[in-house]
């Protein structure tokens, strides 16, 4: 089995490339199972619309999760009761619209779980995030409820994501950070064979800051008074993931590599 996790996808830029690519993506590396992270999907680069929702989806996303701006459309709140395919942090406070976990169907019949995190260092204010998982983790067991399980931590801090992968070695099929849209290097399979990478990336420009058009981040840092609010820079996309093939027999991995297409970043296929 399968799964190519996404970074943030990031504005238009990040959007077009999925819905213009990720057809041809699933059928040269034979996957099974596509997820990806949402938040910033919007043409503003903040949150996710329910069209954009369905274009997604259509270009054959199975799961969109998210983060701390996942309101940032205010029609989302509405939307993401109705729409079991888009999660939200499972640790957001109680009451909160929406899962934050799920258990899905892959076309060939496994079951394959998505659990989405926030983490609580430097972050919006949540329920504790290790607490949270604990729970889930109690309740749910891999291969006895779900073939495979995934989980997007989405946080600030380095030590916490890996912390995380730590906790849920031998627990999941894979942990993989999101937010800081930087991939990083460290994606391996752990100990107890859970594959882990602190932060997969975006897929959005990277000719940026982290997705925002640079040019006017760099008057923010300076203080200009002409700035104006942050949003995306609109050059070609780099499709930033991980890629990872699961055992059917134990649910747990068997390899991950990353996944970069497109845009300025050297591709990995």
């Amino acid at each position: 089995m399968k799964i190519l996790f996404l970074g943030d996808v990031l504005g238009p830029s990040g959007c077009k490339s999925i819905q213009g690519y990720l057809p041809q993506i699933k059928k040269k590396n034979k996957i099974d199972f596509v997820i990806i992270n949402g938040e910033n999907a919007a043409d503003s680069g903040v949150g996710i619309t329910e069209k954009i929702t369905e274009d997604l989806f259509n270009a054959g996303v199975d799961v969109i999760t998210s983060g701390n701006h996942i309101w940032d459309q205010k029609e989302t709140i509405e939307h993401i009761t109705r729409e079991k395919r888009l999660l939200r942090p499972e640790n957001f406070i109680e009451g909160t619209p929406g899962k934050g976990f799920e258990i899905y169907r892959a076309s060939s019949g496994e079951k394959i779980a998505v659990l989405n995190l926030m983490g609580n260092i430097f972050m919006k204010k949540c329920e504790d995030v290790f607490t949270t998982t604990e729970k889930i983790f109690n309740k749910f067991k891999l291969k006895r409820d779900a073939d495979f399980i995934v989980v997007d931590f989405h946080g600030e801090i380095t030590s916490e994501k890996m912390a995380m992968g730590h906790y849920l070695d031998g627990k999941a099929t894979l942990v993989v950070g999101t937010h800081t849209h930087v991939p990083t290097s460290d994606f391996r399979v752990l100990e107890h064979g859970t594959a882990y990478q602190s932060d997969t990336g975006m897929c959005g420009d990277y000719n940026s800051v982290i997705g925002m058009n640079k040019e006017n981040s760099l008057k923010k840092f300076f203080n200009s008074k002409d700035t104006k609010k942050h949003f995306p820079s609109l050059g070609e996309a780099t499709l930033s993931g991980i890629i990872v093939d699961g055992d059917l027999n134990t649910g747990l991995a068997k390899s991950v590599k990353q996944f970069l297409f497109g845009g300025v970043l050297k591709e990995t296929n």
